[in-house]
């Protein structure tokens, strides 16, 4: 029999009953029940119950040791009494009488409870992650993330698609956030920096012949943590095809996608490969008020600037006249609602930095509300009929320029969809946002910027850069969302040298400014590129999403903390000073705020 175990802790059933076995584990949790003692042994596998009585010489020495303490136990598998089988455990038909036990290492007292799952504070649960990941959902959440993973690959790699590993000490690249940079020991004054994308390496690769690529790549951002993204380090599917069209992009990635969430969905509803609904950029913005949309929700935004142009209602009218919009989230079925729940939202979109939230109520066809009282019953009446309202339904109104206008109603159609209880439950709705602007106007700047990927074809090519109005362009840019998350994003590219040095000119760079930033991309150009384009998927929202948290540290290995810190590793720490001589540097403190 093998030293520490003849079986896992998941392993042993009716079947094993009379078998002397071995297994290994740790003490998850101890039963005294006045001279039998229970203790439930768990390795990464599963649990077995152990049963030492006053006739077994492993009692003593399993009830003085503490929980988590790892231990081998030899005994006799027993079936278990018919009223004390459990059947939410694989292992609950049998126990293991424990003849002997070895201890293999001792637990201290524990920081924090691995049995159960007791809500802890994070910077206790980062710093003992390894205590952490022996929780069962975050290490149940970490087996289904690696097995996603190893779908995802099996997946691409069905439809032609081939791995490549592309470089990690790579130069800077205008994926939108800051870069990592690593000193280089051999160049003095001179930087590295962690890839934020392979963005460049995988178009070198099409212009290299490879036609299908595919990577789960890591991923480097210097940019400030939030639920859905994790400070320093990522991973997405990253992918690229030559000679191809956006659609064939999506018909290509719709199956994939929809198939790795039908097969990790557990029963939750999937859009269909084929059905994933194209929403124009423009269209989100004025529907749903975000480029993110969750399309369980049902509620749509509607414009209803051209009510307001003459009104009764002041204000609304004065922030028409200086060229503001009113938009119009919808409350259906809340007549039976107090005042209560419309002023409650009000507060809230002033509590989120908004001047207000105005609100119209209908009970029985009566209107009801400050902005129905000015803008009159008639005016109302026909606008409900317009919108195709019912006389039960109320009515959230934002109003202000456009952006702040969209901004609001987006967030207010999402807090009334919760509130209402609108939202569709167990269910993963894909769609894809097309047709993003190419150029934004940065105002802090006072210049044109990009709105996306600077290496995406601009729709119109070279004519359009040339002779149309740099905001009123369009990109073959696009992007998957889940259920208001942004789950991928990608491209068709722009392959030729000079429509590339055209789009950079128009945000202020000239071509020796290309040809310096992006040389590798440049020269390559010249000899030969064919049409190409390809996405990145998020890996590590894709598994949030379905492992259903709201935060990526519930689906990572060793995260760090919202300061950007590796409580566990202690990272990043102060180098020593012989490591910064040989780098070349100097460290310069930042400027003490005067108290």
């Amino acid at each position: 029999m093998h030293i520490y175990r003849s079986h896992t802790c998941g392993a042993l059933r009716a079947h094993d009953v009379g078998q002397t076995i071995r297994l290994s584990g740790w003490v998850h949790r101890k039963r005294d029940h006045g001279g039998v003692l229970f203790v439930d042994l768990r390795d990464h596998y599963g649990l077995t119950q152990i049963v030492a009585d006053v006739d077994s010489p492993a009692l003593a020495l399993l009830d003085g040791l503490r929980l988590e303490s790892v231990v081998t136990i030899e005994g006799e598998v027993k079936a278990r009494s018919a009223a004390t089988v459990n059947p939410n455990l694989p292992t609950g038909e049998i126990e293991v009488y424990a003849r002997s036990a070895t201890v293999l290492s001792r637990a201290e007292e524990l920081p924090l409870p691995v049995a159960g799952e007791q809500e802890y504070p994070e910077d206790v649960r980062l710093k003992y992650r390894f205590l952490d990941l022996r929780r069962e959902t975050l290490h149940a959440n970490i087996v289904k993330r690696t097995a996603i993973i190893r779908e995802t690959r099996r997946a691409m790699e069905d439809i032609g698609f081939t791995e490549y590993s592309t470089p990690i000490l790579t130069a800077s690249s205008p994926e939108g956030a800051r870069d990592f940079l690593v000193p280089s020991r051999i160049h003095a004054g001179k930087f590295f920096a962690l890839p934020q994308a392979p963005q460049q390496y995988k178009q070198l690769l099409m212009v290299a012949g490879f036609d299908r690529y595919f990577q789960i790549a890591p991923c480097f951002r210097d940019e400030d943590p939030r639920a859905d993204r994790l400070p320093g380090e990522f991973y997405q599917l990253d992918l690229e095809m030559s000679f191809v069209t956006q659609e064939e992009v999506w018909e290509t990635m719709e199956p994939v996608m929809a198939g790795i969430f039908e097969k990790f969905a557990d029963g939750r509803k999937v859009t269909p490969a084929g059905e994933f609904p194209r929403i124009p950029y423009a269209k989100a913005m004025l529907d749903y008020g975000t480029d993110k949309p969750d399309l369980r929700n049902p509620l749509v935004i509607r414009d209803v600037t051209s009510e307001f142009t003459q009104s009764g209602f002041g204000l609304f009218e004065k922030i028409v006249g200086s060229g503001g919009v009113v938009r119009l989230i919808p409350a259906p079925n809340t007549a039976g609602l107090s005042r209560k729940f419309f002023d409650d939202m009000n507060d809230w979109a002033r509590s989120e930095g908004h001047a207000g939230l105005g609100y119209a109520t209908r009970k029985g066809g009566e209107f009801g509300g400050p902005i129905a009282k000015n803008h009159g019953p008639e005016k109302m009446a026909a606008l409900w009929d317009a919108l195709g309202l019912g006389p039960d339904d109320g009515a959230f109104f934002a109003a202000g320029n456009e952006g702040q206008a969209a901004k609001l109603a987006g967030a207010a159609r999402s807090r009334v969809g919760e509130q209402l209880d609108l939202v569709e439950k167990d269910a993963f709705r894909f769609c894809w946002i097309i047709d993003f602007p190419f150029y934004e106007w940065d105002e802090d700047a006072k210049k044109l910027d990009f709105a996306h990927n600077p290496f995406s074809m601009p729709q119109g090519g070279l004519e359009a850069l040339e002779n149309q109005d740099p905001l009123t362009i369009k990109a073959y840019q696009y992007d998957m969302v889940c259920n208001g998350y942004e789950l991928a994003s990608g491209s068709i590219r722009n392959q030729h040298p000079d429509l590339m040095v055209k789009a950079f000119e128009l945000v202020g760079l000239s071509q020796a400014d290309v040809e310096e930033r992006f040389g590798g991309m440049y020269r390559a150009f010249q000899f030969g590129a064919p049409p190409h384009g390809g996405m990145a998927a998020g890996v590590d929202r894709m598994v949030m999403l379905l492992c259903g948290v709201q935060n990526l540290r519930e689906i990572t290995l060793f995260p760090m903390n919202q300061r950007a810190e590796d409580l566990l590793m202690g990272a990043p720490s102060v180098p020593e000073a012989k490591a910064l001589r040989e780098l070349h540097i100097r460290v310069v403190e930042p400027p003490k705020l005067q108290g």
